[in-house]
Parts: structure tokens; sequence; C-alpha cells
């Protein structure tokens, strides 16, 4: 076990200790009898919930390599271990057993700081002290006077003591370590538990304001993707989340060689890549490793999206797991026909629309003119189900943006000649399509999207296109495999609950709408160093999304996904 990780683990098991103390009654008396009695505790434990968050928060910190959380740490573990080895040179305090083993742990803490000093390389934002410090003013003025309001709204002996007091009050209880009274307050038993949780609020906000990564990251300069587009014309038909890279949010690392680059985006601490690396297969892994390297260097958890089977094995040789994510379906054109028994309910809904007097244009979103794609931006807004443009991994966000020529924009049309639907999809190498958005008309005839891409794999040839990639199904081996005859127990388990979140979710109804298209599945994974930061990079996956419109805050799922979005 290396140094960095016997302070994580010391750490981790005095937060045990801390949290079993504040339930276990008599275990939580006698560490706070130690600690003010001539015994003394190892550092940090002092018993209670609060002490638990704060030690727990540490060693979530230091298990990132945090540079401030190892400062902090050194800082205060070797400040009480110069006081406690002052202390031992007292006879009193040398004859009791308890403080040798405390004292020892103590010791083997800092120890394990000072020589593993060089584990600890995880660099924060440059702001964090300012902003730690604009937190701890500015949390404590706004605690003590909420506590100082509650303090007055329960005391029983309002009378006996003014604002002022209760005020002060208030405050001592959030600072103090003990447990601080006033003969002329009396207030209920939960209200100095309110004021203890504000406390241990205050603290998780000022250590994370202290700990945060930095968030600002490069975005794309106009160069970058100028060569990101160089490479995807001599690549760009190995992944058709290729075009996807090109989002300006995201940042590049590339090769020595710049012949391969990976695409990412910073969220909630997570380094979030998604799809292939661009470029030369073959140079992958020196794009990989700069990104791997950047993203320890700052303590983010390294994290992609949708990666191939191909790029997962790659990533695999530097330390990634992979976790199957769903699959993507992907038309051959030349495969594709609406002829036969299996195709009959395909066939019928594509007639009855057509009957409708629908009709769809293809055309290249450089053979729109401005006036008219500006109407159709106007369009595709009005229609998106919420504030919110969802996508990430598989969406380019800027519908009509000049740079984006060589899209496919597709446009469904009444029998009155009024635009109904739209479909854009996004170069796929020279003969590929990607789907990227898909908007319409709530009051329109149903089933205008699947009119829409039939009419594109009948008319691909128009637009050289032999290839199209479409929505990707979430876990969709799992209901493919879970309604054979003969599947497990745990299986049909799992395909029960997803059936039953897609009801909010529309899991399986992506599976479905897909599957009549009779394509190729090609699985897509996630990537992850550790499985312990699954939970983080899910969040931080939902907020790149769009399904988390704020931090921490669930935001309102997309209805409709199937048609709102890939």
């Amino acid at each position: 076990m290396g140094y960095a990780r016997f302070a994580v683990w010391y750490l981790r098991l005095v937060a045990f200790v801390n949290f079993l103390s504040a339930v276990w009654m008599s275990l939580g008396q006698d560490v706070r009898r130690h600690n003010q009695e001539d015994l003394f505790t190892p550092y940090l434990l002092t018993a209670g919930f609060a002490p638990g968050v704060f030690t727990a928060f540490l060693a979530i910190t230091m298990r990132r390599r945090k540079r401030a959380a190892w400062i902090l740490n050194l800082g205060l573990g070797g400040a009480f271990l110069a006081l406690f080895a002052f202390a031992m040179a007292f006879p009193e305090i040398r004859r009791h057993p308890q403080n040798w083993v405390s004292f020892g742990l103590t010791t083997a803490f800092v120890g394990a700081l000072v020589l593993g000093r060089r584990e600890f390389y995880a660099k924060g934002d440059r702001a964090n002290p300012k902003l730690a410090a604009v937190v701890a003013v500015g949390g404590l003025l706004a605690s003590s006077l909420l506590a100082a309001l509650l303090v007055t709204a329960t005391d029983r002996a309002r009378a006996a003591s003014t604002f002022a007091e209760r005020w002060r009050y208030g405050t001592l209880r959030l600072v103090s370590i003990s447990d601080f009274r006033s003969p002329a307050i009396t207030t209920p038993n939960w209200v100095d538990v309110a004021i203890n949780v504000l406390s241990t609020a205050l603290v998780l906000a000022v250590l994370y304001a202290a700990f945060r990564s930095r968030r600002a990251v490069d975005p794309l300069t106009r160069d970058d993707e100028e060569r990101l587009r160089e490479l995807l014309e001599r690549h760009g038909e190995r992944d058709s989340l290729g075009y996807f890279a090109l989002r300006r949010e995201k940042s590049v690392v590339w090769s020595p060689t710049g012949k391969a680059a990976v695409a990412y985006r910073v969220v909630g601490g997570v380094s979030l890549a998604s799809g292939d690396p661009l470029g030369d297969p073959e140079a992958w892994p020196g794009a990989i490793e700069p990104w791997l390297a950047e993203a320890r260097a700052h303590g983010w958890i390294p994290a992609v999206m949708g990666a191939s089977e191909e790029a997962g094995t790659v990533y695999a040789r530097h330390g990634l797991g992979a976790l199957e994510l769903g699959d993507e379906a992907v038309v051959e054109v030349a495969d594709f026909t609406l002829d036969g028994r299996a195709m009959r309910t395909v066939r019928q809904a594509y007639n009855r629309v057509r009957r409708a007097g629908y009709t769809v244009r293809v055309r290249r979103h450089e053979n729109i003119r401005a006036d008219e794609m500006a109407r159709l931006v106007r369009r595709a807004d009005g229609w998106r189900d919420g504030a919110t443009e969802r996508g990430f991994s598989m969406a380019l966000g800027r519908l009509g943006d000049p740079g984006d020529g060589r899209c496919v924009m597709l446009e469904c049309a009444d029998a009155q000649g009024e635009v109904k639907a739209l479909l854009s999809f996004v170069p796929w190498g020279p003969k590929g399509l990607s789907l990227d958005l898909m908007r319409r008309d709530r009051d329109s005839e149903n089933g205008l999207m699947e009119f829409m891409v039939i009419e594109l794999l009948r008319r691909a040839g128009e637009i050289g296109v032999t290839q199209v990639s479409l929505n990707f199904a979430m876990f969709r081996s799992v209901f493919e495999r879970g309604a054979r005859l003969g599947a497990g127990p745990v299986l049909r388990l799992w395909r029960s609950l997803l059936s039953f979140f897609s009801r909010w979710w529309q899991i399986e109804s992506l599976y479905r709408a897909n599957a009549k298209y009779r394509p190729i599945w090609e699985p897509r994974f996630l990537l992850f160093e550790k499985s312990a930061d699954l939970p983080r990079i899910g969040l931080a996956s939902a907020r790149a999304e769009g399904f988390l419109e704020a931090p921490g805050l669930p935001g309102r799922l997309r209805r409709g996904h199937l048609e709102t979005h890939r």
C-alpha cells in the first residue's frame, strides 16, 4: 500500500468511527471524554455526524490526489502532532497506553503525508482560495442570521435576551466545537440540531469551494476545428459519432504527431469524452495518454461515453474498464427494403402517411438559403420539448451553422405545403450520415419520423449515401435477450425494471422504433477508471446531455425523446 493510500484509508476509518459514534451513544461519549480529559484520540477522531462528514470529504479529496487537501491535512495534522508531542512530555499523559496508540497513528498519518507528497499532484482552480473565503464569510453571515431568527422564533425565554445575544448564541453554536449553551436562552433540542446541520452544510460548502477541480477549459479554437475536420476527412468513416467532436464547448487533446485527438468536456469534475478518438487508430494512444494525464493533473475523473468496441479495447490498455451502454442502429442502404412480411407494419404506416399527402425534401445544408434556414431553425426551436437543448455525445447542438454545410436536412410538408417535421443528419465519412436532430409539430400526423427515415433510405442515392446511423438504443440486448424463451430470472427482472422506467425515459420504445428498420446493431460502451466513480459519471453525463438542467437538481426529463433528440 502506497503512502497516499494509507492516508486515504486512515481518513476513511476515522470517518467511519465518527459516524458510528453519532449513532452509538456510549461510543460517542467515550470518544468525547477522551478528548476532554488527559487522553488524546488520533487526528480528526472527535465523534459525531458533522466530524464524520468533514473527514469523509477529506478522504474523497485525498483519494483524488488533490494538492490542496494534502496541504490542509499536513497543516492541521502537523499542528495536532506537535501539540500531541508537547503533551507527551508530561508524565500524566504518557502513563495512558491509549495516548501512545493515538500518538502512533497520528505520527503514521502525518509521516505518510510527508513521504507521499509527490502522490498528491491534482491542481485546483486558482480562484479557489478567494472563492472559499467569500463562501466562508457570506455563508457564516447568512447562516448566523438564519440561526438567530430560528432561535428568536423558538426561544421560550425570549424576554430574558436581546436579538444581539440570540445572534451571538446562533453564531457560537455554528462555529463552536463544544456544546455551547446560554443560561438566558432556552430553545428546543431540534433547534440546536438544525443549527448544527447548518454548520455542517457551511463547512462542506467552504471545503467544496476550496478543493473544487478546475472548471474552465479551453474550448475549440478555429485552428483546432480545422485540424479536426481534416482528420474527419481522412478517417471520418471509422466512427459515426466522429462529427459530434466538433461541438464547440468541447476541448481537445492532440497526439504528439497531430494524427489523432480526443475531444472532451469537463462537467462536475468529470473529463467526459464521447465516441472514439479521432484520427489514425495507430496514433490513438498518443492522444489518450495526454488526455488521461491532464485529467489526473487536475483531479478530474476520466470517462468516455459511447465508445465503439475497437476504441474500448484501446482505452482498456490504458487502465479503463468498460460497461456496455447499448447499441447503435446502423442501416445499410443497399440492404434496406420494405418488401416482405416482416416489414408489413412499417410499409402500411409509410403508405398511410404518403396517402395523406405528405412529401419529403432532402437537401444539404449548404443548398438552403440563409433566410430559409433561419425559418427552419425557428420552427425546430418552437417544436423543441422544453427550453434546454439536449445532447452531447450524439448531437451537434447548432442547427444551421454555416460551417456544417455538408449536413443533410429532411423537411416533411403536408398536403398544403406547410413544413411539419425536420430531420438533420451530420456527415459520417464521405458516404454516411449520422442522425443529429428530430423535431416535429405535435399536432401533425403520427408516423412522420418513420416516413422521413424511409424516404431518406429510398432516396439515399441522390446524395451519395450508403449507410445511415439512427438512434442509440440503451440496453438493447437486455430487451432482446430478456424476451427470448429460456431467459434467466435475473435477466427477466432486469428487463422488467427497464420496461418500468421506460414509461418516463422511453428506453424500450427507442429500441422498438429502431428495430423496425432491421438495422445492424453496433455496441457502444461507457469507459471508466474506477467503479466507485460511476454515480458521479452518471450525473455528469446527465448534465452534459441536458437532462439535469442545473448542477445537483434534476431537470424535467424530456418526454418524446424519440422525436426530439437522437
